[in-house]
């Protein structure tokens, strides 16, 4: 894993942990109870794989299996689950995209001359990146040899899939030296939109290592972020989750997962899930994220 990813990675890890927590306490209590739930699931017996174990704020590891192994990019999430939890458990540090330090090279490229060292100015760097990003297939090759070599019973994707796009941003802002996009958010931006689909292809490969796994699977997500102080609920579970949402009109709401639907590429329909809900989870004022999580059991 390269530096600047290692670097941004605990960054926006010290970001989140900065945060006002005092209104997750319903979040942390469900996520918390879902996760927990899937790991007393697990097959003692067998690999227990902890995707985006993090700090193990939402991970409650008293209910890990001997054999669990966490994973996380950030290079302090063992020691801070080490200190909340008391417990060192096996640990694997890598970018679950497979792609992060690839895209980090590619907008290098775009903003500095090879040949001179010189930048590039704004507006020519971002269209150079625009051109090459579609070149660009995220592969998640170090998951998909730790499953073959370590043949897990149950993975938990612990609310990471969300956080591909808001990295992959982060890491076209820093080596820009900024955000590079078009402040008009009704015109139409050509690198935020190549941005969005190489996101798009960094989750279909990583839910595509999922499917193939074998594994029994326990998912937490962001499934939206809605924008805006006015009212938000939530009715009956719909399979479009926009459907679901009932709040005051004029509400913001983006789609972290770049308008993929999660159990259609795992290769069933919802209704074939063994568990399926969503929450509001207040993050801040004026921001609030619907979470969903899914359980895939196997045959």
């Amino acid at each position: 894993m390269s530096k600047p990813l290692s670097r941004l990675l605990r960054q926006e890890q010290f970001a989140f942990l900065a945060r006002n927590h005092s209104g997750w306490g319903g979040h942390l209590d469900r996520v918390r109870a879902f996760l927990g739930e899937g790991l007393q699931a697990a097959d003692p017996a067998r690999p227990v794989l902890i995707l985006g174990a993090g700090t193990g704020l939402e991970v409650p590891w008293a209910l890990a299996p001997s054999l669990s192994t966490g994973w996380d990019g950030d290079p302090w999430s063992r020691a801070w689950t080490a200190l909340r939890h008391r417990r060192w458990p096996p640990w694997v540090f890598a970018d679950l995209t497979g792609g992060m330090a690839e895209l980090e090279a590619t907008a290098r490229r775009a903003v500095m001359e090879p040949w001179s060292g010189r930048r590039r100015d704004r507006e020519t760097a971002a269209k150079r990146l625009t051109g090459l990003l579609p070149s660009l297939c995220p592969e998640p090759a170090s998951l998909r040899a730790w499953i073959a070599l370590n043949r897990p019973g149950t993975i938990l994707a612990a609310n990471l899939m969300g956080q591909f796009g808001v990295v992959a941003q982060r890491l076209v802002e820093t080596r820009f030296g900024g955000p590079p996009w078009d402040p008009d958010p009704e015109r139409a931006d050509p690198l935020a939109e190549a941005v969005e689909a190489w996101t798009r292809r960094a989750i279909e490969a990583f839910l595509a290592v999922l499917r193939d796994s074998g594994a029994d699977l326990w998912l937490v997500h962001d499934r939206a972020v809605v924008f805006g102080e006015g009212p938000l609920d939530l009715g009956p579970w719909e399979p479009d989750w926009t459907r679901q949402l009932r709040g005051q009109a004029g509400l913001e709401v983006g789609d972290p997962l770049a308008g993929l639907d999660v159990p259609t590429l795992l290769g069933v329909e919802a209704i074939g899930l063994a568990r399926k809900e969503r929450w509001v989870w207040p993050v801040a004022p004026g921001q609030r994220h619907l979470v969903e999580a899914l359980v895939l059991r196997r045959p």
